[in-house]
């Protein structure tokens, strides 16, 4: 909060000089703007540590902060022991089809030769039978294991939450040892390209605005030739908004634009800003 109070006295205070003047060529005044990236974890949980500090610069890929994974754990590790166990069982289960499918032939052939009886032939071929189901049970029990274990692998990766943009850490909500729910934020990171500028244009110079227009923006320490194109522009006229009239254009209407540029601007949020035409550049400088 506190750079908005900054941005509200030095905003009142420009306001104030250029009502007092009569210098046309003043820019509009705005400040910068930023929209947070809020990065929740997908699952609920205990934090367990949080890898980030308020201001750290961050990229894709980093990791932002774990969850306790004691529950996870243990599901990958069921998983695992069930397909190490019905691997075992397989293997007994193949000998048996192996010894049934032997003594299943023979049967066949004795009764072929017409040395044998056709109730062995039949216990032969039900053996068999049983054999192979059983053989075709293991294997779709491994299948649905191997399942279970991908999905609690996944279930045990998403513990550790990754950022997905690049950008500042600007807030952080949660600490070690609190509890989330899923779908809440647990920090938030402005990504460079979220910057933005939100400025005011007075009614009688609204005529000459459209969308996609390129403009000019100032400020103090700001790089110089930073350009935007108009982006928004709002639909209905508001009075001056209270924090930054002066004397001289308080009772003015204005309407609310903002402006950006596809990589974002090279300005921190809240920062104080004059936006002016292009085709006036030369004349702001």
């Amino acid at each position: 909060m506190t750079h908005r109070l900054l941005l509200f006295v030095a905003l009142g205070a420009a306001l104030f000089t250029a009502g007092c003047g009569n210098d046309e060529n003043h820019g509009w005044l705005g400040y910068a703007e930023g929209e947070d990236a809020f990065i929740a974890a997908p699952q609920a949980g205990w934090v367990q540590n949080i890898h980030v500090h308020r201001g750290d610069l961050v990229k894709k890929g980093d990791l932002l902060f774990t969850l306790d994974d004691t529950n996870q754990v243990a599901q990958r590790d069921a998983a695992a022991a069930t397909i190490s166990q019905s691997t075992a069982q397989m293997d007994d289960a193949r000998a048996a089809l192996a010894l049934a499918e032997k003594e299943l032939t023979r049967q066949q052939k004795l009764v072929r030769a017409n040395a044998g009886a056709q109730q062995a032939l039949d216990i032969a071929r039900n053996t068999y039978q049983a054999a192979k189901a059983r053989v075709d049970q293991i294997e779709a029990q491994i299948h649905q294991a191997r399942a279970n274990l991908d999905a609690a692998a996944y279930q045990l990766s998403q513990r550790d939450v990754v950022a997905q943009t690049s950008g500042r850490v600007e807030d952080i909500y949660f600490r070690n040892g609190e509890y989330t729910q899923s779908g809440t934020p647990v920090l938030s990171i402005l990504p460079p390209q979220n910057v933005f500028v939100r400025f005011f244009v007075p009614e009688t110079q609204f005529a000459k605005i459209k969308m996609g227009q390129e403009v000019t923006i100032t400020c103090d320490a700001c790089a110089k030739n930073l350009r935007a194109k108009i982006s928004f522009i709002a639909q209905k006229q508001e009075f001056t908004p209270p924090v930054i009239f002066s004397i001289g254009n308080r009772e003015k209407l204005v309407f609310k634009l903002e402006a950006r540029s596809p990589g974002g601007l090279k300005l921190n949020p809240g920062q104080p800003v004059e936006v002016h035409p292009a085709s006036q550049n030369s004349t702001a400088q």
